[in-house]
């Protein structure tokens, strides 16, 4: 029997700009693989809107009237906790994108990446994957540089499987960096040469199909060396790989 196609992913668009929101769900509406299934033109209506739809992404802008985007991800989440948050937006703000990803949001594009690539990410998102566009990498690095590290006094906390961090205001240890969401990297075991060729591939906002491409590798064996990677490193997801890779990627 030939398979049953996969249901597509469920949409809530939130931008008040009318006549973008109408064009992007028009842009969406050409994937069978998307479906937009409410839309929305400030916070306060996602927010109603959320628990009855219990999209699978929430796609949304920053600049809204009343609340900011970045600001009521938390509250989109508690409203509807299946579903992922979706930043799209115009700001290339470093702020309003450590904002966004500490408070839960599962990735961070900006307005002008192509409806294809966008459809990409929509779906990297439903599935759990952090999306960040890759011409905003340096500026995460530069919004977690710019927390600067304390003093090394005191054992850097331990990272929960949630990605939350046990104990408050505590200073890393040396040679421990503190990502922006508050995880720490930590001296592990070395990572192996293709470990570190799947990382160089993290950081260029690759997906495990793109990276599986690039080195001529089975995608599986690319999520087993990301798993090794994350637990090398102390680290909870791609974002804080990547954000890790770049920065050591930067001259001294």
């Amino acid at each position: 029997m030939p398979e049953c196609p996969a249901p597509p992913v469920t949409l809530l668009v939130v931008d008040d700009h009318t006549l973008f929101r109408r064009g992007l769900i028009a842009l969406l509406g050409q994937d069978d693989g998307l479906l937009v299934v409410g839309e929305a033109g400030d916070a306060a209506q996602a927010l109603r809107l959320a628990p009855g739809l219990a999209p699978q992404v929430i796609l949304l802008d920053n600049h809204l009237p009343g609340v900011k985007g970045v600001d009521a991800i938390r509250g989109l989440r508690e409203a509807s906790p299946t579903s992922r948050v979706l930043m799209l937006t115009v700001s290339e703000d470093a702020q309003d994108l450590a904002t966004a990803l500490r408070n839960g949001a599962q990735g961070y594009l900006l307005k002008t990446i192509d409806g294809d690539l966008l459809a990409q990410a929509i779906r990297r998102a439903a599935w759990g994957e952090p999306v960040v566009s890759p011409e905003l990498m340096d500026k995460l690095v530069a919004a977690f540089q710019s927390q600067g590290l304390p003093e090394p006094s005191a054992k850097a906390p331990a990272v929960s499987s949630a990605g939350s961090v046990s104990g408050a205001s505590m200073a890393a240890e040396p040679g421990v960096s503190a990502l922006p969401n508050g995880a720490f990297v930590g001296g592990g075991a070395p990572l192996s040469p293709r470990e570190e060729d799947v990382l160089r591939e993290i950081a260029r906002g690759a997906s495990n199909k793109e990276i599986a491409r690039t080195l001529d590798i089975a995608e599986t064996t690319v999520k087993i060396h990301v798993q090794h990677i994350l637990r090398k490193l102390g680290l909870t997801s791609r974002v804080q790989a990547a954000v890790y890779a770049s920065d050591r990627q930067r001259p001294e």
